[in-house]
């Protein structure tokens, strides 16, 4: 097996540049101890041969020529032209093979996996990628496998990517994509961890939000999953909102779908207090890892966590501070008084500039 296409998790050369930010953070977590499932990365060498056997860098070139970002039809018609061609394209033989060998040695017979992009300029602390390109749930068997694969290369080109690569000035000539084959958790329980408060900014806090079956209904936003904020440093619970969790996403004949969760769970909680703690330390010690807020995707199956993803968190709000209740004044004997900058004005004013003012 040629060890510039396909690297195991385990592999100590799996970088940002060979397997991308998604694969490369897979490899520091599983290599440091953390539950990771077992799976390998198609290298973005594969991808780059992949490109060069079916003659396309020329033609990706000329479509991004064509391309303004101010004028979304542009963008629309680039990726439409690029996906179809690696669509259509063939993975050479070398390539296949190994991808093939490496999806043989997992347990069983054509074993269910997640395939998903992993890009070279994503999952970076200064610029998010989350989502811009494309993942496969439950995909079953080598003819299966290699098809995900192609559209996992053909997303790096879509009409969202495209755009966004524009605006971070990310150049066409340095970009690739890897992909991860990753063996499917069939999740009881699945959601996000956020090691500091997300929506207030607050450091000291994490919260989690989870719902029943697989994570892409969180994920896609198509389910409202209970939201639980902890105390980082106590590992109480500061607040338990349990949803109304309506859909859930399962495994079904080789594909993913929703359905609705049974009446008797929807208002259940997913998860108990032991579960809570043992979440919250597993992300303190990925925030320990990383030296920063992170943005981490778990399963849970019969009591045992799975960390599937986990990425730095680029956009959290500032941590508020309270204002102090007391003044000192700068002179205690002095007078004071409040007054609007309209009583120092010499001319009339208009109620409007008044009521600004």
């Amino acid at each position: 097996m040629s060890q510039f296409y396909i690297l195991p998790f385990t592999d100590p050369g799996a970088s940002l540049e060979s397997v991308g930010g998604k694969g490369a953070s897979l490899s520091r977590m599983i290599n440091s101890g953390l539950p990771v499932p077992d799976g390998f990365h198609v290298t973005t060498t594969a991808y780059r041969q992949f490109i060069e056997f079916n003659n396309l860098g020329d033609v990706i070139r000329a479509a991004m020529n064509s391309v303004d970002i101010t004028k979304p039809a542009t963008l629309e018609a680039a990726s439409k032209s690029i996906n179809a061609l690696i669509i259509r394209g063939t993975i050479p033989p070398d390539i296949a093979s190994d991808i093939v060998q490496a999806y043989a040695d997992f347990p069983g017979k054509d074993p269910a996996v997640a395939v998903r992009s992993s890009a070279t300029a994503e999952d970076l602390p200064e610029a998010s990628f989350a989502g811009q390109q494309d993942s496969y749930l439950n995909i079953c068997g080598a003819d299966q496998l290699l098809e995900a694969i192609k559209k996992c290369w053909a997303s790096l080109w879509t009409a969202r990517a495209i755009s966004y690569r524009v605006q971070q000035d990310i150049s066409t000539e340095g970009i690739a994509l890897a992909v991860v084959v990753q063996l499917l958790v069939q999740a009881e329980v699945a959601g996000i961890l956020f090691t500091a408060n997300s929506m207030t900014g607050a450091r000291d806090q994490a919260l989690i939000n989870a719902s029943w079956g697989l994570g892409e209904a969180i994920v896609g936003g198509k389910v409202t999953p209970d939201t639980i904020v902890v105390d980082k440093k106590s590992n109480q619970i500061v607040n338990y909102e349990i949803a109304d969790k309506q859909l859930m996403t399962v495994r079904l004949n080789g594909a993913t779908r929703e359905k609705a969760v049974p009446e008797s769970l929807r208002k259940v909680p997913a998860l108990n207090e032991e579960n809570i703690q043992e979440l919250i330390n597993m992300g303190t010690r990925i925030e320990n890892l990383y030296q920063m807020p992170m943005d981490i995707e778990w399963t849970l199956t019969d009591g045992e966590f799975a960390i599937v993803q986990a990425r730095p968190i680029t956009a959290l709000p500032q941590t508020e501070i309270s204002p102090g209740i007391e003044w000192d004044l700068p002179d205690p004997k002095g007078t004071y008084m409040r007054a609007s900058i309209v009583d120092l004005m010499p001319d009339p004013l208009t109620p409007l500039f008044g009521t600004m003012g």
